[in-house]
């Protein structure tokens, strides 16, 4: 009776052991997503001024390059190269939250940026199942943009 119990215990502390290890093994995190531009400048303003997103240093200084906070510790960078601006699907695109989508919405009829729902309505916004409203806008090199009230 004895060995079954100690070979129980045993295997039980093992077990627990090895839970403990996997949940203490280290996950990856985003660190920041690269969008390769033909503009710099267009595109700079696009997100800091459009979308609202602010500024922080980057370690070039070479006039390729702005970078921007979207979130902790998380950031976009935007590369200037590209040798055109070409069309993407627009089930790959960027996602940003705003407080208001119809406050943003005044924000892209003051710059005559055009937005549309998700199946392409122009000018529509898109309720999700879940309430949450979204419109989809292009940047200046065509990479589609959603923009939501999602408050998570």
């Amino acid at each position: 009776m004895k060995k079954p119990l100690l070979l129980l215990t045993s295997f039980c502390f093992l077990l627990s052991f090895q839970l403990s290890a996997q949940e203490a093994k280290p996950r990856a995190v985003i660190n920041h997503i690269a969008v390769y531009v033909k503009d710099l400048g267009n595109s700079t303003h696009f997100y800091r001024d459009i979308i609202g997103l602010d500024t922080i240093p980057e370690p070039f200084h070479d006039g390729k390059h702005t970078w921007f906070s979207i979130g902790s510790n998380a950031h976009l960078h935007l590369i200037q190269g590209a040798k055109a601006v070409t069309e993407h699907e627009k089930n790959s695109h960027l996602c940003f939250s705003v407080p208001s989508v119809p406050d943003f919405i005044e924000v892209l009829d003051e710059n005559n940026i055009a937005y549309e729902s998700w199946t392409g309505e122009k000018q529509t916004v898109t309720d999700r199942v879940d309430g949450v409203k979204q419109i989809y806008i292009t940047d200046p090199d065509g990479y589609w943009v959603e923009v939501n009230d999602a408050k998570d």
